[in-house]
């Protein structure tokens, strides 16, 4: 006879009545053509019936102990809860009840990734839209870096947040570490790149001009017409190898000057569309929590995640800007969703 792995509702009521009839585990099993260790397993998890859990005691910490923890908390975020009972000298509580303790007074969250912004930025970001309210951004070509690790983006850290207190800011080395360093540039319906940054090379004025000029310049802009020339903006964030002198005249020299080079606010990364587009590459290089064991293959899915990016997302994302603008003036230079 064939063993099945689970009993039908119909199988079930029949051994029930089988049982008030006197009929032993084995006839039943005979009956119902079903292996004997099957029906017995039934017949005893039933007469067992359901455990009850049992609520173990919350070990009481004194209101001085809370008011420790609760500065500790505050001092230490994102800590574990082991951390901060540990810096209270608080030993012997379980995590269970260390959580259901700092639930009545904290809630887990994760560390902003964006810089928060003062009275100068918020203005700053408002005359900028102001001043570019009226622009055709079909000929703006929107640039920015990428930095990809081997075994997923970070960002994931996550700890104890006092209610009403804001998640500390997440500071990240942009230059360094680990990863392949990534341009790229969106404008209208078309991808620029991306272009991989030599590894060990760390972006200043000079190596970032040498760069555009081995990438952007030599294998994309000089392919262009003269007309598209005089129309396109170039736009750039503020890093520091972006905004120095020395990359501003270099810039200069090759004809992007002036209001040929858009001015860019302070922290403003949620006005920039494509990291929107760093954003689609990413979930599709590490989804199903892929990983990598090179840096060459990273880079290489890199790659074949953005030719797989086609040109109406590009536009869709180019094309949000009108919005984006209205947004900040909306919400007097404060942040956007992206």
């Amino acid at each position: 006879m064939g063993q099945k792995k689970d009993l039908t509702g119909s199988e079930k009521s029949k051994i029930v009545r089988y049982l008030a009839e006197g009929c032993s585990s084995l006839k039943i099993a005979k009956l119902l053509k079903r292996d004997h260790r099957t029906i017995k397993r039934f017949i005893q998890n039933s007469q067992q019936g359901r455990k009850k859990r049992v609520e173990k005691p919350r070990r009481k910490i004194t209101a001085h102990e809370l008011r420790k923890v609760k500065r500790a908390a505050a001092k230490m975020p994102l800590a574990t809860s082991l951390a901060i009972f540990q810096s209270c000298n608080i030993t012997g509580v379980p995590k269970s009840t260390r959580c259901a303790i700092l639930r009545d007074m904290a809630k887990v969250r994760k560390a902003e990734r964006r810089p928060p912004l003062n009275k100068t930025h918020k203005l700053k970001r408002q005359d900028w839209a102001k001043k570019y309210l009226k622009t055709d951004f079909s000929k703006v070509l929107w640039t920015d870096e990428m930095r990809v690790s081997l075994d997923g983006p970070d960002g994931w850290a996550r700890g104890w947040i006092g209610k009403g207190q804001r998640a500390p800011v997440q500071l990240r080395c942009q230059q360094g570490g680990g990863g392949v360093l990534v341009w790229a540039g969106i404008i209208k319906d078309e991808l620029v790149g991306p272009f991989r940054v030599e590894d060990g090379v760390k972006l200043n004025s000079q190596s970032y001009c040498q760069f555009l000029e081995d990438t952007f310049f030599k294998q994309w802009y000089r392919k262009k017409s003269a007309s598209f020339k005089k129309n396109m903006i170039f736009m750039q964030d503020n890093a520091p190898s972006h905004a120095s002198k020395y990359s501003t005249a270099w810039l200069a020299r090759k004809g992007i000057k002036e209001e040929k080079l858009m001015t860019w606010p302070p922290c403003s990364p949620d006005l920039n569309p494509i990291e929107n587009l760093w954003s689609i590459i990413k979930c599709e290089i590490y989804k199903e929590g892929k990983q990598y064991t090179s840096l060459n293959s990273v880079w290489e899915a890199v790659v074949a995640a953005a030719r797989n990016v086609d040109g109406e997302q590009i536009k869709t994302l180019t094309g949000s800007m009108d919005g984006r603008l209205l947004s900040v003036l909306a919400k007097k230079g404060g942040y956007i969703g992206r």
